[in-house]
This record gives C-alpha cells, sequence and structure tokens, in this order.
C-alpha cells in the first residue's frame, strides 16, 4: 500500500482554495475512488459530481494535475505519486462548491441549435442514404457530453466569447450539417451566430476528448471549410456570378 497526497480545492462562489488529504492506494484505483474516500473518510462535507463510474455519463469531469480529466477514467498508476495529486473544478465555468461546476451554459447553447429537419421520404415511404455518410457522422454521437472539450478551449475559457458555441456544439452542428437528410442551411449561423471563425484549431479539444472523438481535423476543421467556400472563396464566387446566383445565407434553403 503506497500513502499519496491530494491536494484538493475547496471553497464556493467566488472563494476557496486547496486543502491535503492523504489516501492509501489500492490496486486498480483511479482518482474519483481517492476522492470518493476522501469524501468518506476525512471531508464529508466534499461535494464532487459523480454517477456511473464507468466514463459514460460524463458527471465526474475536473481537472487533475491541470488537466481537464473524467476522474472515473484517470488511473493513479498513470499520474506522478511523489508529489501530491492536485484535483481543482473546471475552470471555465462559474463554481458552485469544491469540485462541482455549473455547466448550465451549455444546456442554453443547446437550446440555440435548430433541430434535424429530414427531406420528406420517397414515394415508397422510405429515406435512402449511402454508408459512408452515416459512418461519416457517427463518431460525432457518441459524445457523453462531459464538457471537458468546453473547459480547455482557450475561447470560452481565456477570451468569453459570447457568441462562440464551443467544441461539443460545433460536433452537432456538424453531425446536422453531414446528415444527408438535413434540409437546414446552418452556415450562416455558424459563421455570424455560432462564432466558428474564433476557433484557430490547436485541437486541445481533440486531446481531452475521453471518446477519442477527433473533434477538429472531422468537425470543425471541415465546417470551416463549408463556411470559407460558401462565404469567402473567389473562386466560387465567380462560378456563382457565372450561374447568375448569390452565396445562401437564408436559413432552411442549402
Amino acid at each position: 500500500m503506497t500513502d499519496v497526497t491530494f491536494r484538493v480545492f475547496r471553497g464556493a462562489g467566488t472563494q476557496g482554495g486547496f486543502e491535503e488529504y492523504t489516501v492509501q492506494l489500492s490496486e486498480g484505483m483511479v482518482v474519483l475512488d481517492a476522492v470518493l474516500d476522501i469524501q468518506a473518510s476525512q471531508a464529508g462535507d466534499l461535494a464532487v459530481r459523480w454517477n456511473c463510474k464507468a466514463g459514460k455519463c460524463g458527471s465526474c469531469s475536473a481537472e487533475v494535475n491541470g488537466k481537464p480529466r473524467l476522474m472515473c477514467m484517470t488511473r493513479m498508476n498513470t499520474l506522478p505519486l511523489d508529489q501530491p495529486v492536485t484535483i481543482e473544478p473546471m475552470r471555465s465555468f462559474p463554481l458552485i462548491k469544491d469540485l462541482v461546476t455549473d455547466v448550465k451554459r451549455n444546456f442554453e447553447i443547446n437550446k440555440r441549435v435548430r433541430p434535424f429537419k429530414p427531406k420528406p421520404r420517397q414515394a415508397d415511404g422510405t429515406h435512402r442514404m449511402m454508408q459512408y455518410d452515416i459512418d461519416r457522422i457517427q463518431e460525432f454521437h457518441k459524445c457523453i457530453e462531459c464538457f471537458l472539450c468546453q473547459d480547455v478551449c482557450h475561447v470560452m475559457r481565456d477570451h468569453q466569447k459570447p457568441d462562440f458555441i464551443g467544441p461539443r456544439f460545433l460536433i452537432r452542428l456538424a453531425a446536422l450539417v453531414m446528415h444527408p437528410l438535413d434540409t437546414e442551411n446552418r452556415l450562416t449561423e455558424l459563421k455570424d451566430a455560432f462564432g466558428i471563425g474564433y476557433c484557430n484549431i490547436t485541437k486541445c479539444c481533440t486531446e481531452v476528448c475521453p471518446e477519442n472523438i477527433k473533434i477538429t481535423d472531422n468537425a470543425i476543421i471541415p465546417l470551416k471549410e463549408r463556411v470559407a467556400g460558401n462565404f469567402y472563396d473567389p473562386l466560387a464566387w465567380l462560378w456563382r456570378k457565372a450561374r447568375g446566383k448569390r452565396p445562401d445565407t437564408r436559413p432552411g434553403t442549402e
């Protein structure tokens, strides 16, 4: 058995600091195990959000040694144990208490995304799609809404642009924009209302995703390319002008 020191953030609102606790490790222990041990035996009022303890609910998001992680999926044997393990709440969201943050802004953003609007069914009552198109967007539906990508995104953390929806919802937009049956035009919203231009594709969101979704390469970059092609590509502009068309800026008419 090994004793490990944990520096756990304690506080509420805008006030707080770190307190140290010692936990005896056992084989296979994850960070959430240690936090629950502290809660059970040393700090009964420690606030922590968790649910499934299987990496599927996204509840136990926190920052471990300065990196956004799911505590239930962070094994203690992957961390340096010769120094205190620091656990603190996600920095991009308002603090409620201890390790629990207020993530309601994400649900407010979600309401701004118009839902899927499919094409009419064909004469035989079916929808037909290519398997390639479905495979392409399947990855985006793996998101467990842990909001680690929202937490690490420097636009949301450091610049706090109110019109930027963040990586999680750019994934949702990608799943809609790339869906072969969706009839809504979402490019104008991406450019203006959702602020995709603020993202400078540092891939920090991809690095912290526990579902290994290639957020930057497979979602954000293709969306930026579509916006650029529709609004800024001079060759596309000349082609539209030759055909007597203008960039499509009306919702629902793509």
